[in-house]
């Protein structure tokens, strides 16, 4: 709960204790205590200077400078410190210059003289201070008890919910129940100062250091407490928001253990995540219930710009990446993680709709790259679609695709519907045979006559000059590792080869597609 310094006074260390100026302050918060031995104002404020901090001073460092006093109390009180306590060591001498309270009580800082500081030292008074901020357990504290009464409540709460809304509203607390994917699926809001979206990216950031013991999470100024809690075998996250910042972070761990009980004891299951389970429809192509999900995860159609599936990715780098854009406010992302795998829809966030409607690609584009991370990757995505039917052929392009992609492209690790969709088609054409694979095949057919090791050289030159380097010199050289003069000759060799210039714009169509089709069946050898 909320310290103040007149709850601190009310503590027996404080017992003889004297306040001789800024009485009127004593409501200022305590959350932090320090010692100040400074000789200069400047050095106590870089030292001590620390807001709704209460100092331990005996003046050691300015004892006989009166001047230096005041002007310390004046830099500390601008710092926002909360309290100064003096510790008057000797009995018989004098204390505090009248200059010094007189400072403090005009500048509403409150100063208290320890006339006991020959018996109390700063770690008694640090240890019981402490003890009260981190537990609050010398001062009176409703919430749990008040907390309690309105969960424990069944005569007048017909549910869960409602208990816990009127705990909340009563208490100053909020309530955010997220999937394990990080999808709300109950939310009590009493205040408006974070979005729930906020909460999330952020918890996002922290998520492999949470446990069931609460963590403390600051989010412009919100402080928020994050653990994890299981619910019929089923795990999720419980973020508690404390509104004011009234309680410990022992109070909140409290708190949540009441609210993990009172579920059990209403037999509370939270809603479906229904955005995860559109996702996983749109998977298996179930339309329907993909369409009736898109209502209940309150999901417009016209909002999916694309769908992708993942392999290997590095979780942490993963949501770093997507963090920058949600945190941006371009795009949207629902995503279903199992071990390795991770599939995903990305929706159109609300400032990506102020943008151009060709941004959407671009956006979509450099979010893939980014998420690129370690070489072991692969990212497959069809990215501009029509609603839930695009999105569901979309997977299922995908579906039936990813596991030959990678032989026909083996130099790329993010693979778009345009390399899917040639592979689509090359597999339907293995699955036919005969006369239509023997006409593409035939395009390939006289380096084979040959079978010569030149035959083999400007055939591996051509595959990797059409699937690998887009049909780019300079990048043909790099891959294979020869000089751009030598691609150059073989090129005009395979021009020569096949009677025909293979960049022309009826040529490449049939030849891309015969060699994918070489290296789709080479790799299924």
């Amino acid at each position: 709960m909320k310290v103040t310094v007149r709850d601190c006074l009310q503590l027996d260390i404080f017992r003889q204790t004297v306040v001789v100026g800024g009485e009127a302050k004593l409501d200022n918060r305590i959350k932090t205590l320090t010692i100040m031995d400074a000789a200069t104002s400047s050095e106590a404020v870089k030292l001590n200077g620390t807001p709704e901090a209460m100092v331990l001073t005996s003046f050691a460092g300015m004892k006989d400078d009166v001047n230096a006093q005041v002007e310390t109390v004046e830099a500390l009180a601008q710092a926002g410190v909360s309290a100064m306590v003096f510790f008057q060591r000797d009995k018989l001498s004098k204390s505090v210059d009248k200059a010094v309270t007189e400072k403090a009580d005009s500048l509403g800082l409150p100063f208290i003289v320890m006339a006991d500081g020959a018996n109390v030292d700063y770690t008694m008074v640090m240890s019981k201070v402490t003890e009260a901020i981190n537990t609050g357990s010398d001062f009176k504290n409703s919430l749990i008890s008040n907390t309690i009464f309105h969960l424990l409540n069944f005569e007048k709460h017909s549910n869960f919910q409602q208990a816990l809304r009127e705990a909340a509203i009563n208490n100053d607390f909020q309530v955010i129940l997220l999937s394990e994917e990080f999808n709300p699926v109950f939310v009590v809001e009493t205040r408006y100062q974070a979005t729930i979206n906020e909460a999330i990216i952020r918890g996002k950031e922290m998520a492999f250091s949470l446990t069931n013991s609460y963590s403390l999470i600051d989010i412009n100024g919100v402080l928020t407490y994050w653990g994890i809690v299981n619910i019929n075998e089923d795990r999720y996250y419980l973020i508690i928001v404390d509104n004011e910042d009234n309680y410990s972070a022992n109070e909140v761990s409290k708190l949540a253990e009441i609210i993990e009980l009172a579920m059990g004891m209403w037999k509370f299951t939270p809603e479906r995540d229904a955005k995860a389970e559109l996702v996983k429809a749109l998977m298996r192509g179930n339309k329907s219930l993909a369409y009736s999900l898109k209502t209940e995860a309150a999901i417009r159609a016209r909002d999916i710009i694309s769908i992708f599936y993942a392999k290997n990715l590095d979780t942490r780098h993963a949501d770093d990446v997507m963090n920058k854009f949600l945190a941006e406010g371009l795009i949207d992302i629902i995503k279903v993680s199992e071990e390795k795998e991770t599939y995903g829809i990305i929706l159109k966030g609300h400032e990506l709709a102020k943008k151009e409607e060709n941004m959407e690609k671009a956006i979509c584009i450099n979010l893939f790259d980014g998420l690129k991370g370690n070489k072991a990757v692969r990212l497959f995505h069809v990215t501009g679609l029509d609603g839930i039917e695009g999105a569901a052929d979309g997977f299922r392009l995908i579906g039936e695709t990813w596991s030959y992609v990678e032989s026909v492209f083996p130099y790329k690790r993010v693979f778009s519907k345009y390399e899917l969709a040639l592979v689509s088609n090359c597999i339907n054409i293995q699955v036919q045979g005969g006369y239509l694979k023997k006409n593409y095949m035939d395009f390939l057919e006289p380096f084979r006559k040959n079978g010569d090791n030149k035959a083999r050289q400007l055939l591996e030159t051509l595959e990797t000059f059409i699937l690998d380097a887009g049909m780019n010199s300079a990048k043909t050289s790099e891959f294979l590792g020869i000089h751009t003069n030598t691609v150059q000759y073989r090129l005009k060799k395979i021009n020569e080869i096949l009677g025909v210039e293979i960049t022309g714009n009826r040529v490449i169509p049939g030849l891309t597609v015969a060699l994918a089709l070489k290296r789709m069946e080479a790799s299924l050898r």
